[in-house]
């Protein structure tokens, strides 16, 4: 049985009341905000009704800074919002730009805490009333696929100024996050796993007339480093962005969102921190159907966060967070309801229907009315107390991912523990059979359903390369594991 959290009073203590500990607590009383920074340039579909075609848009960020810091190389993060991939007020939100409270809260707090902090707008864009549920699962995977070109060229752009411009951020390329709240939290967790072109080939993204619905000489690539040209119109539907810089975060945060579908994510992925509702009306916690807010039309299956962090935790990806050395109230509320998947904080909220309540906004807000319907007891006081929670439990294990150091007793993860051999599981995907095959013998096979139920066993194999037959199960995901010299490994693999 899943368990849940409610937001106590007690949650505003912070970590360590008496030492205060860069990285960890607030050692910065002001931060210094420079707003609209370029930081690329792609084609945006929004104007598409008026122009005829994409138009190019300058991409535009926030940066927060600590006020006074002497630091030149510190870690920096990139703040995506939420907002349906909607422009305000059209998404029927109060909320869904850079400038958002719990936004401006968040940023603000870790440039206190020294950090260098960006919130991006990002390309925005798509049709949700669309008379067909493929037609909207087409137009949203394009929209959040746009997002993701974005998120990277974001990173990318913090690793041009500090390779190429004297790094005036004064960051240091190595330790960068991710975060991502809403929408910003699909934005966050597709980052984070989507890494082969072949992953959008799955069965919910072939369109009806069984073309794929993002295809890379289209759109672009995964990183928004190369033209995409619509081979009928001619389009340009992405530009090249700082091509030659990583696009890879070290750790990502999502506060709401869901992941497009769990197989995308693997053995060896990135740390990730998740915060969600186990009621969250538009995204489900375990497997669900994303709904569109305020029309409630269906748009398509996804994984929330609990299986996100089910998947971190049974590949060890979130193996550098230090929980045997926190005892901060944060934790012991987390790990006492998140059945044992470190990094997932369950939250229960004041109302079942409210998938935010982080969130605030001014009274005059043109969507209040539709925010209140699902967090009615909207105050600042109330979005900052969930904002101490988020703060205090995503703080010392972001600071053990990216290898800072502040006191705590972080776990060292070796090269073996992030990569322990090498392996293909294909076609990935299937229909019935998949072959596994491995540079190595392979000494066992388990296959395991969503619910961690072991559906296949294979023993005493012997062989580099064998069959596994799921003919007989349910269409759905399963996770395959390989044992090869002792030594465990696992893959999701899609069976339709």
């Amino acid at each position: 049985m899943k368990k849940i959290f409610t937001i106590v009073a007690f949650a505003i203590f912070t970590l360590n009341l008496n030492a205060q500990t860069r990285y960890l607590d607030e050692v910065f009383d002001e931060v210094t905000i420079t707003q609209d920074v370029a930081y690329g340039m792609n084609a945006t579909v929004l104007y598409v009704s008026v122009f005829g075609e994409a138009v190019p848009e300058v991409l535009n960020m926030d940066i927060y800074e600590p006020t006074g810091d002497t630091e030149t190389a510190r870690p920096f993060m990139i703040y995506a919002h939420t907002g349906n991939f909607l422009p305000t007020p059209t998404n029927g939100s109060p909320s869904g730009t850079k400038r958002d409270s719990i936004a401006v809260e968040i940023c603000t707090r870790y440039a206190k805490m020294g950090y260098v902090v960006a919130s991006i707008d990002y390309r925005l864009g798509w049709n949700p009333l669309a008379d067909t549920q493929d037609e909207r699962i087409n137009l949203l995977i394009n929209a959040v696929y746009r997002a993701v070109q974005d998120a990277r060229t974001a990173v990318r752009f913090f690793r041009v100024t500090e390779a190429e411009l004297g790094n005036p951020y004064h960051i240091d390329p190595d330790k960068a996050v991710m975060w991502g709240q809403g929408s910003g939290g699909y934005i966050a967790l597709a980052a984070a796993t989507l890494n082969d072109p072949e992953e959008l080939l799955l069965p919910k993204f072939i369109g009806e007339n069984l073309f794929p619905m993002v295809n890379v000489s289209i759109n672009g690539d995964l990183y928004g480093t190369s033209v995409g040209i619509h081979p009928i119109t001619g389009d340009t539907l992405c530009y090249e962005n700082h091509v030659g810089y990583s696009s890879d975060y070290n750790a990502y945060v999502n506060t709401g969102g869901a992941l497009a579908d769990i197989s995308w994510l693997e053995d060896g992925d990135a740390p990730i921190i998740s915060f969600q509702s186990p009621t969250d009306p538009f995204a489900p916690y375990t497997t669900g159907t994303v709904i569109v807010p305020v029309v409630n039309l269906p748009v398509v299956e996804v994984h929330g966060s609990y299986l996100v962090q089910q998947a971190q935790n049974t590949f060890g990806n979130n193996a550098s967070f230090p929980e045997s050395s926190l005892s901060d109230p944060f934790t012991a509320q987390a790990d006492a309801n998140n059945d044992g998947f470190f990094g997932l904080f369950p939250i229960l909220t004041d109302s079942p229907l409210n998938s935010s309540p982080w969130d605030w906004w001014a009274a005059d807000n043109p969507n209040n009315e539709n925010g209140l319907a699902t967090n009615p007891n909207m105050s600042a006081e109330i979005g900052r107390t969930y904002a101490d929670t988020l703060q205090g439990y995503s703080a010392p294990r972001l600071a053990c991912a990216l290898g800072l150091s502040v006191g705590l007793d972080c776990p060292v993860v070796s090269v073996d523990e992030i990569s322990l051999f090498e392996y293909n599981v294909y076609p990935n995907p299937t229909t019935d059979n998949i072959t596994i095959s491995s540079e190595e013998n392979i000494e066992a096979i388990s296959v395991f359903n969503l619910l961690g139920e072991l559906v296949v066993r294979q023993e005493n194999i012997n062989t580099n390369s064998t069959i596994v037959n799921l003919s007989a199960m349910e269409n759905g995901v399963y996770m395959v594991t390989i044992t090869v010299d002792g030594l465990s490994s696992s893959k999701y693999v899609v069976k339709k």
